[in-house]
């Protein structure tokens, strides 16, 4: 009876190792086949963007296979190897949505021999219009190495390359990268590393660019000043310049308009033209300015009065559709620093510069403060329930709204002391003022019951009483935040001039502040973006560039002063842990083999 227990008993061991062998091996084969993580973070910077998934699920967006190479493999410091596992696990995850529609590669380009090496480092190259290479120098078994790497990726579609993605910043000055210096821009590269596979992706599979154009003929923004908003723009969207001329045709092959800054009236005809573009469905941005000042009058005398713009009548055919800009000007605390070098306070909060706040609307949404001078009030009027009306982008809530066309005075702060309230409750959500507003829907003609009905009911014009698509509006009350400084140079034949934005983005950053070190960044660059995908109803990259990814620092003092107990736990534990297995162990074995 004995013997045959002891037959049964091996029997179950066996058959249980077997079954446990046989999970495990299933277990593997399964997980090579299927990809799953969780995001436990809080700002789910692991996790894919809405966005992003729309945009792999949709099959439209990939006509043929689409194939990466992407150059970072071999022998690489743990750095670099890290940031290479990065990009391998969200290419995992592009690929569980778009399947064999995105196929990826990482090539080591330092194999083979000494001419075939050159010969891709010359194609990847491309003449610096490709991968630029990274020179580095680290610490390799107490020696300082150095090694060059070809941090990008090459997409190829449709048969042939069509795109390089730099994803870590190539050698310009022939200076080599301290690798120990690199932790914030590797990981700076990480966060926005879904925005640059997307962004690349989108560039590369796009097939016809939609037509958005810059307008003319009314005293906006000239081409030059506008350099720098249309090269964020250009990858995605067939940028172009118009001029109306009375012509009913002007518009009909563009799905956005840019109006930047107008200064001059519109003609009955150009209104006309613009109200149909909408009513077909448009997308209409304007900028505007209802207030003129000189500046340089207010720095040398300390104050400036501003004066109305003759006007434009835009403004009131966008009454019609929701949106009032008001004459006004609005102040607000949260604003940017000015210099004024004859006062006896040099630095002085310009209440006038106001950095707007965002709002949770997806344009804004995370994104910095915007660098507004000088903006007039957005109100939202009329009651169409057909028409959405949403702020973007607001004042904050200690701010208020100045009379009509108002005096500037700089000595305006020392009527606030040194924590200043322009209002009385600056704490009160009401008190913020909207700085752009939106609107969005089937919009009513601006000329309904105002054309004769010859004139309307002419086959030749086809005239749209009512939205025949839904439209979007979008009113900055502000124009001047989109223009670039820049450089003019005469061309080789000395017959014309060429315009180049000045090396500071002043999207970004202010010269003046800079010249002072002052840290500061702005989020128009941004802004503008966001804006033009949103209303042009491309959202693949919005919510990417508008998520918030919060990097924690560590608390110094609190590492310092619990770095003892620490130490103590990290040594101490797994020593009384086996301290404390031997004496279970030892206590079992004597339980059993004790008589």
């Amino acid at each position: 009876m004995g013997e045959k227990n002891k037959i049964i008993a091996r029997f179950y061991n066996w058959t249980f190792l077997l079954i446990v062998i046989v999970a495990v091996v299933l277990i593997n084969v399964i997980s090579s086949f299927v990809y799953k993580r969780y995001d436990m973070t809080q700002d789910q910077r692991y996790s894919l963007a809405n966005g992003t998934k729309e945009y792999l699920k949709n099959a439209e967006n990939f006509k043929t296979r689409l194939n990466l190479k992407i150059y970072l493999e071999g022998n690489l410091p743990a750095e670099i190897k890290s940031f290479r596992n990065a990009i391998e696990d969200k290419l995992v995850e592009f690929k569980e949505i778009a399947g064999a529609k995105i196929e990826y590669q990482f090539i080591d380009p330092n194999v083979g021999t000494e001419e075939e090496k050159q010969e891709l480092f010359q194609s990847i190259f491309a003449e610096g219009k490709g991968i630029l290479p990274m020179d580095l120098v680290y610490m390799k078994d107490g020696a300082q190495s150095q090694m060059m790497i070809w941090p990008g990726a090459i997409i190829e579609y449709g048969g042939s390359t069509v795109q390089s993605i730099q994803l870590l910043p190539g050698n310009k000055t022939g200076r080599p990268y301290q690798l120990n210096n690199m932790t914030d821009v590797i990981q700076n590269s990480i966060n926005n590393l879904e925005y640059m596979l997307v962004s690349s992706l989108r560039r590369a599979t796009q097939e016809k660019k939609p037509r958005i154009a810059f307008l003319h003929g009314h005293g906006e923004l000239t081409f030059a000043e506008t350099q720098r908003v249309r090269a964020l723009i250009s990858p995605y969207y067939a940028v172009a310049d118009i001029t109306i001329n009375d012509s009913l045709a002007a518009l009909d092959n563009l799905q956005g308009l840019i109006i930047p800054r107008p200064r001059e009236a519109f003609s009955n005809k150009d209104l006309y033209v613009i109200d149909q573009f909408l009513m077909k469905g448009g997308r209409l941005m304007c900028f505007m300015d209802e207030l003129y000042l000189n500046e340089d009058s207010l720095k040398a005398t300390g104050e400036t009065h501003t004066t109305r713009y003759p006007a434009l009548r835009l403004d009131k055919m966008l009454f019609d559709y929701g949106l009032k800009i008001n004459d006004n000007l609005i102040m607000d605390v949260h604003c940017v620093p000015m210099q004024v070098p004859l006062a006896k306070q040099s630095l002085i909060p310009w209440f006038y510069h106001v950095l707007g706040t965002p709002t949770d609307h997806p344009i804004t949404r995370n994104i910095e403060p915007v660098s507004l001078k000088y903006i007039n009030e957005i109100q939202f009027v009329g009651n169409n329930p057909e028409i959405a009306l949403t702020p973007v982008l607001t004042s904050s809530s200690n701010s208020v709204a100045s009379g009509m066309a108002p005096l500037l005075n700089l000595a305006i702060f020392q009527n606030y002391g040194k924590n200043p309230e322009l209002v009385s409750d600056p704490e009160n959500e009401n008190n913020k003022k909207c700085l752009a507003g939106l609107a969005e829907g089937t919009f009513k003609s601006h000329f309904r019951n105002r054309i004769v009905d010859a004139f309307v009911k002419s086959e030749e014009v086809h005239y749209l009483e009512k939205s025949a698509k839904e439209g979007k509006v979008m009113l900055v009350g502000n124009g001047r935040w989109i223009a670039n400084q820049y450089d003019s140079m005469l061309t080789p034949l000395g017959d014309k001039y060429q315009y180049r934005p000045k090396s500071t983005n002043d999207l970004q950053f202010s010269q003046e502040l800079i010249n002072l070190k002052i840290p500061h960044f702005f989020g128009n660059q941004e802004f503008f973006q966001n804006m033009t995908d949103y209303m042009m109803g491309d959202n693949s990259v919005l919510d990417i560039r508008s998520r918030q990814i919060d990097i924690h620092e560590m608390n110094k003092e609190e590492v310092k002063s619990s770095a003892n107990f620490y130490r103590i736990l990290n040594i101490g534990l797994p020593i009384l842990l086996i301290i404390v297995l031997s004496i279970i162990i030892t206590f079992i074995r004597k339980r059993k083999y004790t008589y």
